[in-house]
């Protein structure tokens, strides 16, 4: 365990030098009274300035949205409210429920989307560490959870040939033994870098909202190969939900 641990604590302190460059404190927000709040997301908000400013930028972008698939907009906007409060006090994972809202209401600014990744990232090293064996564990189902797999298959993007061997615009898709997928038009750089059998971490990042009835599709998880060290944040369907 030991070997684990400082394997990845280089990997955390540069990360965490990412994290500060890519969000500099900002003083607006949030979209709420701190003085009523009440739940562990709402007081860890109110204690971040980028936290704060991220929430913000929800509530301005909830106003113009109108949902894609005839649903109610008030109901969408629970079931992300929901998200982020079920992250309590995980900062990575109530900067992902908010990223997740952002893509949703159609406003997601780059800024945000780095630091998303920054911190989920960091959580998955963190999370590797904790399982220092490499355990398969059951795919997440929440926003903001973890788990340890390994690289099933890698092909390209309909699975018609393998990864190493494909011409970059057959796409890219990999597929992993805890039942994750994930799916690329372009040749991504994380998976093809990665190779079948290695330890991998994936992170759930994005549950769409605002969809047809049933149709859960486009789930995007954040993967790194603990192996290669390459990473990708990429949707576990060829169509996100609504699609052909």
């Amino acid at each position: 365990m030991r070997s684990v641990r400082t394997r990845f604590s280089a990997v955390l302190t540069i990360l965490a030098g990412g994290i500060l460059g890519i969000a500099p404190a900002r003083a607006d927000g949030p979209s709420f009274d701190c003085g009523k709040a009440s739940l562990p997301a709402e007081k860890a908000i109110c204690a971040d300035p980028q936290l704060s400013a991220i929430d913000l930028l929800v509530s301005k972008a909830y106003k113009g949205f109108e949902p894609a698939f005839g649903g109610d907009k008030r109901k969408i906007a629970r079931g992300l409210i929901a998200d982020r409060n079920a992250c309590r006090s995980d900062t990575a994972c109530i900067v992902s429920a908010l990223n997740n809202a952002l893509q949703t209401y159609g406003v997601a600014p780059s800024w945000v989307q780095d630091y998303n990744v920054a911190l989920i990232g960091k959580k998955a090293l963190e999370a590797a560490a904790r399982n220092p064996g490499g355990a398969d564990q059951p795919l997440p189902s929440a926003i903001g959870q973890c788990a340890s797999t390994h690289v099933e298959t890698l092909t390209t993007r309909l699975g018609d040939d393998p990864l190493a061997t494909a011409s970059p615009e057959a796409g890219s898709a990999g597929t992993f033994t805890n039942g994750g997928t994930a799916v690329s038009y372009d040749r991504d750089p994380g998976l093809a870098a990665a190779k079948v059998g290695e330890p991998v971490v994936m992170c759930l990042i994005s549950i769409p909202r605002d969809c047809p009835k049933d149709d859960e599709r486009g789930r995007v998880y954040y993967g790194i190969d603990l192996a290669a060290k390459g990473s990708w944040a990429l949707p576990d369907s060829q169509h996100l939900c609504g699609g052909a």
